[in-house]
């Protein structure tokens, strides 16, 4: 059995949502890091940064990063289609587009739920707030016009991208902002949001509540 380290309505979410999608066996161990120290403690014996996801795998090796547990995921169960393959036409910009996410959007998030990390003072934090969710709409602006999607954001078919991408962009600035600067993608988001397959699964991991959109 798989067993993953995280938390609801976290960015563990996409990463729960690919092993449903792939019918793994696997185990979740809840961890909402942002908790405090006693949350942080059940992750840092598997992953000294104290985040979520960590993934704990074949003879106790353990991977982070959710966009490598992502792609590890669509290699690990080939049968359920979430990747091109290696050597597949839209092979190249998948890899692009996971790094993309992971590196421009997801890291922000480091800096904008805790803007104390970076500066003092209550004006200070708010501007830098303010700055960092400007960024992260203006890097979803910039995937979107530089993105063909068909039903997907790769196509036709539903990969990890996807998952990641509807995860994320529940994030703030949320979804209302992403539909203003991403009208490319959006479609292809809410198709995830309504895949009957996964129905049973937001609602219990990261419910689409009143206002969710923002």
């Amino acid at each position: 059995m798989i067993q993953l380290f995280g938390a609801a309505g976290s960015g563990s979410v996409p990463v729960e949502a690919a092993l449903t999608l792939a019918g793994a066996d696997f185990s979740v161990v809840e961890a909402a890091t942002w908790a405090g120290p006693g949350e942080q403690a059940k992750v840092a014996k598997v992953n000294p940064m104290r985040q979520v996801p960590a993934l704990v795998i074949d003879g106790g090796e353990v991977m982070t990063e959710s966009a490598a547990i992502l792609i590890w995921i669509a290699e690990r169960f080939p049968e359920a289609d979430l990747a091109p393959p290696p050597g597949h036409i839209d092979r190249a910009q998948f890899l692009r587009w996971m790094s993309y996410v992971s590196a421009a959007i997801y890291s922000l998030y480091w800096v904008k739920d805790d803007p104390s990390r970076l500066t003092e003072g209550e004006a200070s934090e708010a501007l830098l707030v303010e700055r960092t969710e400007a960024r992260i709409a203006e890097c979803w602006g910039r995937m979107d016009a530089q993105v063909d999607p068909g039903r997907y954001i790769l196509g036709d078919t539903l990969t990890v991208l996807d998952l990641y991408v509807a995860v994320v962009s529940r994030f703030r600035p949320r979804r209302r902002k992403f539909y203003e600067v991403a009208p490319r993608m959006a479609p292809c988001i809410k198709r995830v949001d309504a895949d009957p397959r996964l129905r049973a699964f937001w609602a219990e991991r990261y419910p689409f509540e009143a206002g969710w959109e923002g």
